[in-house]
């Protein structure tokens, strides 16, 4: 049992889908469950069928999990195919965008940008899914359980820190009431992003001064891009953005690659 839970992709898979039962039985995030099996489903099913194509000898099904689980909470379409499409172009970017061995990009994150970009009918889950302290808290402590396993929860709280401050400012800079950074913050989709997507503990930077960097320049960005850009989706076009960005940053303050388990076994894309 113990070997079981030293695996954060036990954490993710439980704290997502708690929170995708929440939506369905307790309070509406938007999350449809028909929607959400179709990109669950397409995620398994690509992932399947790409480690076939590219010769992997064992099938892991538990990052195609989280990714499906991922886009079913934040992907919000009005045709049944949009998640099934998100679901494919998640699984096979991992696959095919690759240098060095790692995958450039979020798989869930691509996918929403790519079809934000491409789709019509697309849209990102509202920030604020009638939120108070106690769903922000519960978000919090479920995903620093999953961080903490990970040994990436620096970049979260790096991101939110970045992303906070630069709220803040904001507010002081225009004579804003305080009271509009903290509503702000206190976004179900912002800490899913923070600790589901920019911790992505295999797209994330390798070492600490890296992942610093990355979730300061995330942070910059998507500000930039939502308050002088007027673009709703910034997160995620920033994170995609910048994500190659790693690939400079693992070179020039290089660190120990992450790995999901120390034994060639365990290696899965």
């Amino acid at each position: 049992m113990r070997r079981w839970w030293s695996d954060a992709r036990h954490f993710q898979i439980v704290a997502l889908s708690s929170l995708l039962l929440i939506n369905f039985f307790w309070i509406d995030f938007g999350a449809r469950p028909f929607y959400a099996a179709l990109a669950i489903a397409s995620t398994l099913v690509t992932q399947v069928v790409c480690a076939r194509l590219f010769g992997l000898p064992n099938i892991d099904l538990r990052s195609p999990l989280i990714t499906g689980l991922s886009l079913s909470l934040l992907l919000r379409a009005n045709e049944p195919w949009l998640p099934a499409a998100a679901g494919v172009i998640a699984i096979a970017s991992k696959f095919v965008l690759r240098l060095d061995g790692k995958h450039i990009w979020n798989p869930a994150g691509f996918a929403i940008v790519v079809l934000l970009f491409t789709a019509n009918g697309v849209w990102i889950s509202p920030g604020q899914w009638g939120s108070g302290i106690w769903l922000a808290s519960l978000l919090v402590f479920l995903a620093v359980l999953v961080l903490q396993a990970a040994q990436r929860s620096d970049i979260a709280l790096f991101f939110l820190g970045c992303h906070g401050a630069l709220l803040f400012a904001r507010a002081l800079w225009l004579g804003d009431p305080l009271t509009i950074p903290l509503h702000q913050m206190q976004s179900g989709s912002l800490l899913i992003f923070a600790f589901f997507m920019i911790s992505d503990p295999r797209t994330a930077p390798d070492s600490r001064v890296g992942r610093f960097l990355f979730a300061l320049s995330v942070a910059l960005l998507a500000h930039y891009l939502t308050f002088f850009m007027q673009m709703r989706p910034a997160l995620y076009v920033a994170l995609i953005a910048l994500s190659p960005v790693t690939l400079l940053l693992d070179r020039f303050v290089p660190a120990k690659p992450f790995q999901w388990n120390p034994s060639p076994q365990g290696a899965s894309q």
